[in-house]
C-alpha cells in the first residue's frame, strides 16, 4: 500500500501556514493602517457628466479597505469557515490594541494642556498626535462594531452562497458576500462616526441627510468597484493556491470551482 512521503507532507504543511501567515498579515496591516488614517482627510472623487455634477467624497482609510474583504474571501475559500472567523476575532483585538496605545501615548508624560476640543494649542510639538489620536479614536471606536458586523456578514455570506450553489460559482459568493458586507459597513461606519462623533461636517446649506447619504453611497461606489475588480485575481489566486498547496475547497461537494 502507497505511503505518503512525511517529507512532502511537511513541505506542504508548511506552505499552508506561510500562506495563511501572509493573508492574515495583510488584512491585520491594512486594518491598522485603515484605523490609523481613517478619518485624516476626506478625498473628493466628484465629477461632472454634461451639466450633472455627481459628488464622490469618501476617507482615506477606505481606500485599502477592500483588501480586508479579499483576504477574508481567499481565507474563507482555502481554510474554510472556522479560520476566517479567527481572523476577524484577532481583527476586533488589533482595534483594541490600538485604542490602548493611543489613550497610553496620550497619558504618559509631558502631558500637554488640553482645550474643550481634547487638543493642544496648535502651536504645540505634540498637537497632530493628539490631532491623529482624537481622529483614530473615532475612527476606530465606530469601526469596531461596523468592522466585526460586516465581518461576519462577509464570512457567512459567502459560505451560505457556496453551500446554496454546491461550490459552484465562484465569482458569486466572491462578490455576492463582499458587495452585502461591505454595504453594512458603509451604512454603520458613516451613521455610527456621526452620532458619536464631530468628524464628520455637513456642508452649509446641505441637509444632515443628504449628506450622510452622499457619504454613505460614495464610499460603497467605491468599495463595490474594487470588490467587482477583485473577482478576477480571486479566481486565479484560488486557482493557483489550490494547487500550490494541494487543497480543494470544494471537496466536500466534490466538484471543483466553476
Amino acid at each position: 500500500m502507497f505511503e505518503p512521503d512525511e517529507g512532502v507532507e511537511k513541505k506542504i504543511a508548511r506552505r499552508r501556514e506561510l500562506v495563511f501567515i501572509i493573508l492574515s498579515g495583510i488584512f491585520l496591516g491594512t486594518l491598522a493602517v485603515l484605523n490609523i488614517l481613517g478619518l485624516s482627510r476626506q478625498i473628493d472623487f466628484s465629477f461632472s457628466i454634461g451639466q450633472w455634477e455627481i459628488p464622490f467624497v469618501v476617507f482615506v482609510g477606505v481606500l485599502p479597505y477592500p483588501i480586508t474583504f479579499l483576504c477574508t474571501d481567499f481565507i474563507s475559500e482555502l481554510y474554510g469557515r472556522r479560520r476566517a472567523n479567527y481572523v476577524v476575532w484577532v481583527g476586533l483585538l488589533l482595534n483594541i490594541w490600538v485604542l490602548f496605545i493611543l489613550w497610553l501615548g496620550g497619558v504618559l508624560p509631558p502631558r500637554p494642556e488640553l482645550g474643550p476640543d481634547g487638543l493642544p494649542d496648535i502651536a504645540h510639538p505634540n498637537f497632530s498626535y493628539f490631532y491623529i489620536r482624537k481622529l483614530t479614536g473615532m475612527a476606530t471606536a465606530a469601526s469596531m462594531i461596523a468592522y466585526l458586523t460586516a465581518q461576519f456578514v462577509d464570512v457567512q455570506v459567502f459560505h451560505m452562497l457556496k453551500k446554496l450553489t454546491r461550490g459552484k460559482a465562484l465569482w458569486l459568493r466572491n462578490n455576492g458576500s463582499t458587495l452585502t458586507s461591505q454595504l453594512v459597513d458603509s451604512i454603520a461606519v458613516i451613521l455610527i462616526t456621526y452620532s458619536f462623533s464631530d468628524a464628520i461636517h455637513i456642508h452649509p446649506g446641505e441637509t444632515i441627510a443628504h449628506g450622510l447619504f452622499i457619504l454613505i453611497l460614495s464610499n460603497y461606489s467605491f468599495k463595490m468597484v474594487a470588490a467587482l475588480l477583485d473577482t478576477i485575481p480571486f479566481y486565479i489566486g484560488v486557482k493557483y493556491l489550490s494547487r500550490y498547496l494541494h487543497l480543494d475547497p470544494n471537496q466536500e461537494f466534490g466538484q471543483k470551482n466553476r
